[in-house]
């Protein structure tokens, strides 16, 4: 416990520092470039070039903030684990590794941070070690290496460049757009866009403090992250198709949230709705507000989990959100903590959230794109508030789903950080308003879609109710149409075509490879040829010479018939 909380004080002190840092920066318009060789032999050199910025230093000192926050809670958390200072130095190791992604611009060292982001999650989430989290480990790591391969590709790419540094490349030329095709890959799989999107959920299977680190700062921001270094060469290209495919992302990571009752699962693809949203207005044009989004969604969704977390600890480790009820009255804290996050989410006005999401939807209202387009952004914004308001009907209201096994403590090692979380999902949108945008931007919209977003939360909170709320003799329209919601709250069957459709057909031929080869005359022909041949010059060659006096005869008389002949 002690050890925690010293780490926690340290990293909480190093990114104050950082943000301290980031202000100077963003004041004077100052970049810093470090360029340490590390290996110099002959006339080879051997450097590590780190970027500071003020995006990337405000970004670290957020990265450090919520790092500390999750690793105080995980000490009273992970408390009773036999391993718990394993746990935690696999997460020291998981903050380090996207310090070293962040201050990157060099597509080798980002490679560094991004292979260790990838090794250490797989190892957080095979934490428990049971039959789900070697499945959910396996499918995390897998989907990642896709991207791991695309940054490969893109390293060797850049050799039509002469240099790795992305920042001096990006412009314009007829090599940039295959890096582009390639960093955008990278990105969707680490950030978990379609088609890439089932292992976000699995990756549940962790322990709930590092689903908050992950899932709200690091590993699925590292692929946004990416893409907005790599932005000043969407200018270049028609990008509509994969703002396209961030928007679907979000409409249907709202759907699958609005059928989904396993908690943590809900809260990432709460997640996963705000990603789509990131990468949508990314791939329009605007790096800078997808930033922005980024840095007031990291709280309250780790503010989400660390309230959830606790919450999963009263329920006797379940999950299931119908088996939850009537908490407000005994979490009284958590509950405030949770709705509040809920509301920063759901991008009530002057809440954190409210900042970055309502200048997300009228940057894009002004763009002028398809009606379809705009339908399904607006309608993602309504599903948002309705999974969000559905999930405060299910624990916090009634208490018709009391589970029997409660033991309703709040422990304050929980709650301290949760008050600090809390402060910053209210005010984190206003300050960093303040800050990232030295003038206002004017925006001229029509009245009736300047209010279309706060039509849509009202009517989302309304939806939600009506998906959650059931009369005696009514039933759930969950149960009522069941196929239809079994579609919706899978995700569109899409963890079902990134592992059964993979390896399906990766086992028939595996199980006639096997019974053809192994078992069938590939063993016999090909594997134990040599075998066959020698032990059978063997046996002749031993009654050779264990027979040797009758062979010999027999041979005196066959010779001498054929000269009698």
């Amino acid at each position: 416990m002690c050890l925690y909380n010293w780490f926690s004080m340290l990293l909480f002190f190093i990114g104050f520092v950082f943000f301290l840092f980031s202000l100077f920066l963003l004041s004077d318009d100052f970049s810093l470039f470090m360029d340490w060789e590390f290996l110099s032999i002959n006339s080879c050199s051997m450097s590590m070039i780190f970027l500071f910025d003020w995006m990337s230093t405000m970004f670290i000192s957020f990265v450090l903030f919520i790092s500390s926050m999750v690793v105080y809670y995980s000490g009273s958390y992970m408390g009773s684990d036999l391993y718990k200072s394993r746990f935690l130095f696999m997460v020291i190791m998981f903050v380090f590794s996207m310090f070293i992604m962040i201050v990157s611009p060099n597509m080798i060292s980002i490679l560094i941070g991004w292979d260790g982001l990838g090794l250490v999650s797989y190892c957080l989430v095979v934490y428990f070690q049971n039959y789900k989290s070697y499945n959910a480990g396996m499918l995390t790591v897998l989907t990642n290496r896709v991207g791991d391969v695309a940054i490969l590709l893109s390293i060797a790419w850049m050799f039509n460049f002469g240099g790795w540094n992305f920042f001096i490349y990006c412009d314009y030329s007829s090599w940039s757009f295959y890096l582009l095709i390639l960093a955008v890959l990278a990105g969707f799989t680490s950030s978990a866009q379609i088609p890439f999107s089932s292992w976000l959920p699995a990756a549940m299977a962790a322990p709930t403090p590092v689903s908050a680190l992950v899932h709200s700062s690091t590993l699925v921001t590292a692929g946004v992250y990416l893409l907005i270094r790599f932005s000043s060469i969407f200018v270049y290209f028609d990008c509509w198709l994969l703002a396209f495919l961030g928007v679907v992302t979000m409409f249907m990571a709202g759907l699958g949230a609005s059928f989904e009752y396993d908690l943590k699962s809900i809260i990432a693809l709460s997640t996963l709705s705000q990603l789509g949203l990131m990468m949508g207005i990314l791939f329009l044009g605007f790096p800078i507000l997808s930033f922005f989004h980024l840095l007031t969604h990291a709280f309250f969704s780790a503010l989400l989990f660390l309230c959830a977390g606790l919450i999963i600890h009263c329920m006797s480790d379940s999950q299931d959100i119908r088996h939850m009820g009537g908490i407000s009255v005994h979490l009284p804290f958590t509950s405030a903590c949770f709705c509040i996050s809920s509301l920063a989410l759901c991008g009530l006005p002057f809440m954190s959230g409210f900042y970055s999401k309502d200048s997300i939807i009228e940057t894009y209202s002004m763009m002028g794109g398809n009606l379809f387009f705009y339908l399904i952004f607006y309608i993602s914004i309504g599903l948002t508030v309705s999974y969000s308001f559905r999930l405060i009907y299910y624990c916090m209201s009634n208490g018709t789903g009391y589970y029997v096994s409660q033991m309703y403590v709040e422990d304050f090692s929980m709650i301290i950080p949760m008050v600090f979380l809390t402060f910053m999902a209210i005010f984190s949108g206003s300050i960093l308003s303040w800050l990232i945008f030295p003038y206002p931007s004017l925006v001229v919209i029509p009245f009736f879609t300047k209010f279309l977003s706060l039509f849509f939360i009202i009517l989302g909170s309304w939806l939600g109710y009506e998906l959650s709320v059931y009369y005696c003799g009514f039933g759930l329209f969950s149960l009522r149409y069941y196929p239809v919601s079994v579609f919706m709250g899978s995700m569109w069957f899409m963890p079902k075509f990134s592992t059964y459709m993979m390896y399906s057909p990766a086992l028939s031929v595996s199980r006639d490879l096997i019974s053809v080869m192994d078992m069938g005359w590939g063993e016999s022909v090909v594997s134990n040829y040599s075998l066959i041949f020698f032990s059978s010059v063997s046996q002749i060659n031993i009654y050779f010479q264990a027979n040797s006096f009758k062979l010999f005869l027999a041979s005196f008389f066959f010779v001498l018939c054929i000269l009698l002949i």
